[in-house]
């Protein structure tokens, strides 16, 4: 295991999470394959076991930074995929990037402007920075899910996906009752590429039972 000084001014927070980040399989796999973060393995996990992603899909990615999940996106052959994320992203040929808050009131029409129709697949990595304080960090994350499930339910066609990164535990019962309403199938995901000391999860809904006639 790769141990480092902390260094003067550096938080010793900091200089735990290089040492976490030297010595994390999966940091160290994905430099290997190429892709942008560790994050990438969490979402082919998922979809290895719950095949949502498909060739020719629209895929909408919400966080999308550094663009780990887009590059899954293109490798699983999906057809037109838009992105948002408050930080930039380098340029992935086949992905639509913008970069804006999602929670700007003028996102959601620029994403439906430049998606052009329905998409199959709402996906969401979406996090606020961690005050440490778990009721507010509740709160805050809850509030990004509920609004990417508003968006989702907007644009997904029948049949489409929503996935989207949760903390503690889960989404809140009164969102998980109108996921239940509004798909086919609703459970929680913790992926093995997400650290085991992480409170992290996502939520997954499957079978959105609206939109016929998209």
């Amino acid at each position: 295991m790769q141990k480092i000084r902390t260094a003067k001014g550096r938080k010793t927070s900091s200089t735990r999470w290089i040492e976490r980040q030297l010595n994390d399989p999966y940091v160290t796999k994905a430099k290997q394959l190429g892709y942008r973060s560790r994050a990438a393995f969490k979402l082919l996990e998922m979809d290895e076991k719950y095949k949502f992603l498909k060739a020719g899909m629209a895929v909408v990615d919400l966080g999308a930074a550094p663009g780990g999940w887009c590059q899954i996106a293109l490798e699983k052959k999906c057809d037109k995929i838009v992105a948002i994320d408050l930080l930039p992203i380098d340029d992935l040929a086949g992905v639509i990037f913008m970069q804006q808050d999602f929670m700007a009131d003028d996102a959601p029409d620029k994403l439906k402007e430049a998606l052009g129709g329905r998409a199959d697949v709402v996906m969401s990595d979406m996090a606020h920075n961690t005050t440490g304080h778990r009721e507010t960090d509740h709160l805050k994350i809850m509030a990004l899910v509920e609004a990417g499930y508003d968006f989702a339910c907007e644009i997904l066609k029948h049949g489409g996906v929503y996935l989207a990164k949760t903390f503690q535990g889960g989404a809140d019962s009164e969102l998980l009752a109108r996921m239940k309403i509004d798909f086919s199938v609703v459970r929680h995901v913790k992926p093995k590429a997400s650290r085991q000391d992480s409170s992290e999860m996502y939520v997954l809904a499957t079978g959105f039972r609206k939109n016929l006639t998209a």
